[in-house]
């Protein structure tokens, strides 16, 4: 089954490797590169969006969807317009309707941050709050339940930022569970990539 790796905003492909390494012939593992999404034009949602769906057409059906915060989001929002096309997802750190108030607060701490803090992320200063800026009218919270394929909500025991949208968006979608991950805090593939492994593991045998 051909799986797709999507990672978090400051993070690379290579933020999956300890977990994908661990996983079983269950997942054929594919992990872009988001910032090549991006390369010559503005660095907005919609325009990473275009690039993102552009990549999961390019895959033949079925194919699992498994992405972190900035990850879940494009990945929830691929499935809710390609419903179709979706084995399966797995959503870590997810939201769906974008916390504006948190938007801003990140962005505040964008702007005071150095230039050379984003050097090995990807994605320049100026790219990280435009980015964070055209997310915060994104809401998916009508369209939840077009998704009807099986998914698995995950969060970190230490994301009390993500844990309330997590657990409420297990309630909206029509097949999901939710799973926290002790020890870890938002960026699970980070803290705990093997039990992370574990878990998708058990999620794909299952379903």
């Amino acid at each position: 089954m051909q799986t797709i790796f999507i990672h978090g905003l400051g993070q690379d492909p290579s933020s999956w490797d300890k977990t994908t390494d661990c996983l079983s012939e269950h997942a054929t593992c594919h992990c872009p590169d988001l910032s090549q999404f991006l390369k010559g034009i503005e660095s907005t949602y919609v325009n990473l969006y275009n690039g993102f769906s552009r990549y999961c057409d390019s895959f033949s059906e079925p194919f699992n969807l498994c992405g972190l915060s900035l990850g879940a989001v494009l990945a929830l929002n691929y499935a809710v317009d390609n419903p179709h096309r979706v084995n399966s997802l797995i959503l870590i750190a997810p939201q769906f309707e974008m916390p504006k108030a948190l938007l801003k607060f990140q962005n505040v701490i964008f702007k005071l941050m150095p230039e050379n803090a984003f050097n090995q992320m990807g994605f320049g200063k100026k790219d990280f709050i435009t980015l964070t800026n055209s997310m915060a009218a994104l809401n998916f919270s009508n369209r939840l339940k077009i998704v009807l394929c099986p998914a698995l909500v995950v969060c970190g025991e230490k994301d009390k930022t993500n844990r309330k949208a997590a657990i409420k968006l297990v309630q909206m979608l029509s097949d999901a569970e939710f799973c926290s991950v002790d020890k870890s805090g938002h960026e699970v593939n980070i803290d705990q990539p093997y039990k992370l492994a574990e878990i998708i593991e058990d999620f794909y045998t299952r379903i």
